[in-house]
């Protein structure tokens, strides 16, 4: 275990984040400056997610990612610019997020998340972020969440829809409960205002953890609909026989 960064909020800190302390006090902002993240994805969820959760004062921040930036990714992935062209995405996001705020610990990864490297990666997170774009890799998240009884925020996108739900292990349902089979792999369409959208969501999903304030999307699967700007939640169960988190699991813990 790595251990904690000192959670003293410093005078300036407090200046910068007067507006959110109104909210939950210094207590909180204490709170999400020793808690530590770990960001599964650079792309257009991650950096959302991780540029949002760096202005609010999350202290620790592990970015995962094994991308270079192409031209493609810029209609959404926010935190790459032209500049940033064949650059690794892990050093163009921690670039900018440096710049945003310098108070807090960013480690980026440059590696693909397998079977063999989760457990390390995850380290002692106090949540992990599901801002992939494959299901494979989203798998291997919920298997590591549940070994280690980590929660986990999944998002999704394609075109103008999104979905996000958090993953609480022996409380809710987990991703292969709801998901049991994978979608067939594809180059799906996206808006880049779509995932802007959802990682917002999935940022605030884990502030919301990390403060122990709301009501999470625990048990609820939220369906955004961009073109008829509506959102719903649909209410899921865990399955008993779900392979992974069920009474006997197959894919074993």
């Amino acid at each position: 275990m790595i251990e904690q960064e000192n959670s003293v909020i410093s005078e300036s800190e407090l200046t910068r984040y007067a507006r959110q302390v109104i909210l939950f006090g210094k207590e909180g902002q204490e709170s999400l400056k020793k808690a530590r993240v770990f960001i599964a994805g650079a792309g257009g969820l991650g950096c959302p997610i991780a540029l949002y959760l760096v202005a609010a004062g999350v202290g620790h921040i592990r970015l995962v990612d094994n991308d270079q930036v192409d031209l493609s990714n810029l209609n959404r992935q926010i935190l790459h610019w032209e500049k940033d062209l064949g650059r690794r995405k892990c050093d163009s996001a921690v670039e900018k997020l440096k710049a945003l705020n310098s108070d807090v610990i960013l480690e980026a990864f440059d590696i693909t998340i397998s079977d063999s490297n989760a457990d390390e990666l995850v380290d002692s997170a106090d949540i992990i972020v599901d801002a992939m774009d494959n299901f494979d890799t989203r798998y291997i998240l919920n298997h590591v969440a549940l070994c280690n009884k980590i929660a986990l925020v999944h998002g999704a996108v394609r075109g103008f829809d999104g979905q996000v739900t958090t993953i609480v292990p022996e409380k809710t349902a987990c991703l292969r409960c709801i998901f049991p089979m994978p979608p067939p792999p594809e180059v799906f369409p996206v808006i880049g205002v779509t995932p802007g959208i959802i990682g917002l969501i999935q940022a605030n999903e884990v502030l919301k953890f990390l403060l122990r304030t709301g009501r999470p999307l625990e048990n609820r699967l939220l369906i955004w609909n961009g073109l008829d700007a509506d959102l719903e939640t649909i209410t899921i169960t865990r399955d008993p026989c779900c392979e992974e988190c069920g009474e006997e699991p197959s894919i074993r813990k």
